[in-house]
């Protein structure tokens, strides 16, 4: 979710705020997250409201995320087993990626309210397509709630509280 893309990208606001609760959570239940850039020298950096100043970008030129440098993230992760995405476009560099990692055995989520195109319409063919390739479709409170299960999870309420409650 770079700059350039900012005037262009469907429903952008609402997109990197979901995004940005994603990483919020997933820094709270210490899932690790992964990020990566498209060719930034011409696309700009990630945009501030994110909140993803402490990540280290990976740069990248092709759609897929799934880099070398990326590659090798995950195997010091310990080769996780399942994804949740978010990001921009929906038709390129997320189609892209879901495909190397179904291909690779993942499971892969996709949070169908943190993702766009520039076109709604490249947006909506691309989820549709990518439930029909075997990802999992889902939103940002959905995958949330999944990701705790329980009132009584130790990190459910802060989940709750910074992350579900203020919209």
């Amino acid at each position: 979710m770079q700059e350039k893309f900012r005037p262009n990208i469907f429903q952008f606001p609402n997109i990197v705020s979901n995004a940005s609760r994603l990483l919020q959570a997933s820094r709270i239940l210490g899932i690790p997250p992964v990020l990566t850039e498209q060719y930034p020298k011409g696309l700009g950096p990630t945009v501030p409201e994110l909140g993803a100043e402490d990540l280290k970008a990976h740069t990248k030129t092709s759609f897929t995320m799934m880099t070398e440098e990326v590659e090798k993230e995950l195997q010091a992760l310990g080769n996780p087993k399942q994804a949740i995405l978010c990001g921009i476009e929906a038709h390129a560099c997320i189609a892209c990626t879901t495909f190397d990692l179904l291909e690779k055995g993942m499971e892969v989520h996709i949070v169908a309210d943190a993702v766009s195109s520039r076109s709604q319409t490249d947006r909506l063919f691309a989820l549709s397509r990518l439930k029909q390739s075997g990802a999992y479709l889902t939103t940002t409170e959905g995958v949330l709630l999944q990701l705790v299960q329980d009132a009584k999870h130790p990190k459910f309420k802060e989940v709750l509280l910074s992350v579900l409650l203020p919209l």
